[in-house]
């Protein structure tokens, strides 16, 4: 792997975070607790991201505690990621796990530098912080602490339970900054998420989380995404996950259709043609060669189809086509409160995330 070839002590520019440096791997870790999964600790040198000021994604920094993901989502955006470690984005991937041992440490001090102008930062930007390896280091509650005593509003996107962990410190946090919390739950067919999806809490699973987040005083967003032409889309499937959306109490919906980054394409095809080969031609149709996003007529259509249903179920919502690139992450103009009818805004980086 690239990580293990670099010279000691010679910084590599174009390194991930963290993996500048052969000196940075600290140990490889396997555990009966994680079948079949092996953690890589590192000792990273930087924690704050800066997003380039060209990307589409709506905010200007994130913290990524991990790199690759144990939930094994086959269509997860972030596969392409490994490969510069000379990791595979298929298996290794999902069991491949990157640790940045120390990113909290390295997080306050640079949350302390002068320049540091307290921007909107993101976690759950590139892989899940509340996947199954933060059971086993905890790395988000120092996150947080830092992120809190510098002053510093966040957001977190998951699909991990184990948020329901952290709400007591999240809503200690939220009474000094902003905070704002998403779900992402794609998919509320039982057998089809665990195919899917395999190393993820099931949709019920997710949705008791988000009752326990709202009950914490936060106005949570679900991303229903990504959608899946032919798999999630129909009129019924939607129909029948706003419906355990709005239960839930949270307050807005993101929806978004599939999308399909190199890395990430490959694998959900071998995917597809294992699980649904019926549909493989309809897939190739609508994501022809190098094409990642689906077509624009097809965006439209769903929407046209799930904005309706947000408003009988009472949801604000919008699409992902919907959320431009801004400077501040929406969602943390206001501080989260219980909530009754007010509409809370807890955004991500879109479809173009999964």
């Amino acid at each position: 792997m690239r990580w293990r070839g670099q010279e000691l002590g010679v910084a590599d520019a174009a390194a991930l975070p963290g993996l500048e440096q052969l000196n940075g791997l600290v140990r490889s870790v396997t555990t009966p607790e994680f079948a079949d999964i092996t953690f890589h600790e590192v000792m990273c040198k930087s924690a704050l991201n800066h997003v380039p000021g060209a990307s589409v994604m709506p905010f200007d920094w994130t913290v990524n505690p991990y790199r690759g993901c144990s939930h094994a989502c086959a269509y997860c955006f972030a596969r392409g990621t490994h490969e510069y470690l000379e990791l595979d984005a298929g298996r290794d991937f999902d069991s491949q796990i990157i640790v940045k041992i120390n990113v909290a440490e390295v997080l306050e001090k640079e949350l302390r530098r002068g320049t540091w102008l307290r921007e909107p930062v993101m976690l759950g930007t590139n892989t899940d912080p509340y996947q199954r390896a933060e059971g086993r280091y905890r790395l988000m509650p120092a996150i947080v602490s830092a992120l809190t005593e510098s002053g510093t509003p966040f957001s977190i996107l998951t699909k991990g339970t184990l948020l329901r962990r952290d709400l007591p410190l999240l809503r200690e946090a939220a009474a000094s900054v902003d905070v704002s919390i998403a779900m992402s739950i794609a998919v509320f067919d039982d057998g089809l998420q665990k195919r899917l999806e395999p190393g993820t809490p099931s949709a019920a699973a997710r949705l008791d989380t988000v009752r326990a987040a709202k009950n914490a005083g936060f106005a949570v967003t679900v991303f229903l995404m990504p959608i899946l032409p032919h798999l999630t889309d129909s009129i019924a499937a939607l129909d029948s996950a706003l419906t355990q959306i709005a239960d839930a109490g949270a307050v807005r919906v993101v929806f978004g259709a599939l999308h399909l980054r190199p890395g990430a394409k490959q694998w959900f095809m071998q995917w597809l043609a294992r699980e649904h080969p019926e549909l493989v031609s309809s897939y190739l149709g609508l994501y022809p060669g190098a094409s990642s996003g689906a077509p624009k007529a097809y965006r439209a259509w769903l929407a046209r189809r799930v904005r309706p249903l947000l408003r009988v179920h009472g949801l604000d919502g919008s699409a992902e086509d919907d959320e431009p690139r801004r400077s501040t992450v929406p969602g943390l103009g206001a501080r989260p409160q219980l909530v009754t009818t007010s509409r809370g805004r807890a955004p991500e980086e879109t479809a173009r995330l999964f």
